[in-house]
């Protein structure tokens, strides 16, 4: 009798949770209308479509034989030579387009500086709550997300001290996510330059996942100086998506910044994971960097005023606490100790039709949290939570 033994799969991937947005969404499905329409707070996308200027670039791009074709491993040098300039427009210090790679989105964008920085058994320090792609990247590769655990009444900014602490011979990095998800804090560089300073003096890498830092608020200086300040190039790692500032994540565009001679290695891994980046989004975006600004600046205020606004409406629901707020989102305590965030979201959708996420897909002990996305709805109903949340009870 032939042997049906059923071939293995990778146990760390076995090992790894589902993505828990659709399961969030599958909730939403049982929702019945009885409170008005939904309002789904659960997923960052952006709230409106792109310029239609932007849209016509890609139409023009897509319609170029040459955007059927190959393109660089590291991605198309007008896209790389532009964001190279606009980098150093946002940090005040020069870039080459050599330490540019552009990838298909930011999550790809980290899979491939995990890749690069460490092996399996190894581990790296992700600031709890966490980004949960992160950590299930890192599960999949069989190398620990070791939490750093940030507290909620420093605004979840990681502390440099509790960080090395943490740290040991199999330590190889320590990702900063600023403006952070799920949380919505903004680290300040001076927290972010002491975390490159110990990265450097233990000589680990700093990965900064900034996706989201064209929505600091208006007026806000530098996101921070490492970039001008220190040799950056030997120990640290940007990652960047054009998903949220120019409104287009189903172009699946982001980017790596990193020292030429790191980024010989990272472009190892992206030969081999998408070969090139697709060219018609790379060149509409080229274009978009200078074409869009003003757009992108007054998307800027946009979401900055629903931030504003989501903390407008809470206020008067003194038992659901703000702990942050900032950029695409908000990281809020409910108000039912003893009981699962699971349960709490649940019932939140299908009873008042309201869709957030459970604290604990974001890392361990976030049983009282649920993570808001402020940034795809409109502020009408960000300004309609009140109502929606007022005597709501389990």
């Amino acid at each position: 009798m032939a042997d049906t033994t059923l071939p293995a799969l990778n146990p760390d991937l076995l090992d790894t949770a589902t993505p828990p947005i659709p399961q969030a969404q599958g909730w939403a499905r049982a929702y019945d209308g009885r409170s008005g329409p939904l309002v789904d707070l659960s997923q960052a996308v952006p709230g409106s479509p792109p310029p239609a200027a932007l849209l016509e670039r890609l139409a023009q791009a897509a319609a170029s034989p040459d955007a059927t074709r190959y393109g660089p491993i590291t991605g198309d040098m007008p896209l790389r030579e532009a964001y190279a300039a606009e980098l150093a427009r946002v940090y005040g210090a020069p870039f080459k387009p050599g330490e540019v790679a552009i990838t298909s989105g930011c999550n790809q964008a980290f899979v491939m500086t995990m890749m690069a920085v460490a092996r399996a058994g190894q581990n790296v320090l992700l600031p709890t709550p966490w980004y949960f792609n992160h950590e299930m990247t890192l599960r999949m590769l069989g190398i620990e997300a070791r939490p750093l655990p940030c507290d909620p009444a420093a605004g979840f900014v990681p502390n440099v001290a509790t960080a090395e602490a943490l740290i040991d011979a199999g330590t190889r990095a320590i990702v900063l996510v600023t403006p952070n998800n799920p949380t919505g804090a903004i680290y300040p560089p001076a927290t972010i330059a002491a975390f490159a300073e110990l990265c450097a003096r233990r000589g680990l890498w700093l990965v900064l996942d900034e996706t989201y830092r064209d929505f600091l608020p208006a007026g806000a200086a530098t996101p921070h100086e490492v970039f001008a300040t220190m040799p950056w190039q030997d120990s640290v790692i940007g990652l960047y998506s054009f998903s949220k500032a120019y409104a287009v994540p189903g172009w699946r565009l982001g980017a790596i910044t990193a020292g030429e001679a790191v980024m010989a290695e990272i472009a190892k891994v992206l030969d081999c994971v998408q070969i090139s980046p697709v060219r018609a989004g790379q060149a509409a975006v080229t274009w978009g960097i200078e074409g869009i600004r003003d757009w992108r600046e007054a998307n800027r205020a946009q979401i900055n005023a629903r931030a504003a606004l989501f903390r407008e409406a809470m206020a008067p629901l003194n038992d659901w606490r703000v702990l942050a707020a900032g950029a695409y989102f908000a990281y809020v305590a409910h108000p039912f100790p003893g009981v699962p965030a699971a349960d709490v979201v649940r019932a939140l959708v299908q009873e008042r039709g309201v869709l957030a996420l459970p604290g604990p897909y974001f890392g361990p002990g976030q049983e009282r949290h649920l993570r808001i996305a402020i940034a795809n709805v409109a502020a009408d109903r960000i300004g309609a939570l009140s109502e929606r949340l007022r005597g709501f009870t389990l």
